[in-house]
């Protein structure tokens, strides 16, 4: 999914193996994943995706500049499963990233520049027949003794 911010951005879905970016995207005030070398168009995750960033995620924090060495910001991990956050409220960016320690961040507050691989891509549903279709299929193949309705 790609936030609400980024509606008027082109966008795709991610790709498993890919290597991504955070990103800033322009006339927005949201971040989200760019793919490397396609700056400007938005890679859109499905909730369930894994990712394994290039080092420790970091997100923004107001006194990292002034002391980078305390390493303000710092997530504490580079494994993460896309997932989405506070649907119930319409103003709110809900494209957000689970990492193993626990901690969520969403993607508007990850510090731009971070690279990111897609591990893996979930499991996606999607039914080939109506259920009318699967019944008459069913009664074609299953004997009608045989049949549980």
């Amino acid at each position: 999914m790609c936030d609400y911010s980024l509606h008027c951005v082109q966008s795709r879905a991610a790709r498993s193996g890919e290597l991504l970016i955070t990103s800033e995207f322009p006339n927005t005030v949201t971040r989200g994943f760019s793919a490397v070398g396609e700056p400007g168009v938005a890679v859109c995750l499905s909730p369930g995706t894994e990712l394994v960033f290039s080092e420790d995620a970091v997100s923004d924090h107001p006194f990292a500049e002034l002391f980078p060495g305390m390493r303000f910001g710092s997530i504490g991990a580079r494994l993460a499963r896309f997932r989405q956050v506070n649907q119930e409220l319409s103003d709110r960016h809900h494209d957000a990233l689970e990492f193993a320690n626990g901690r969520i961040v969403t993607l508007t507050r990850l510090r731009p520049g971070q690279t990111a691989t897609v591990l893996q891509l979930p499991a996606q549903y999607k039914p080939d027949k109506k259920p009318l279709e699967a019944e008459a299929q069913t009664s074609l193949v299953t004997p009608p003794e045989e049949r549980t309705v």
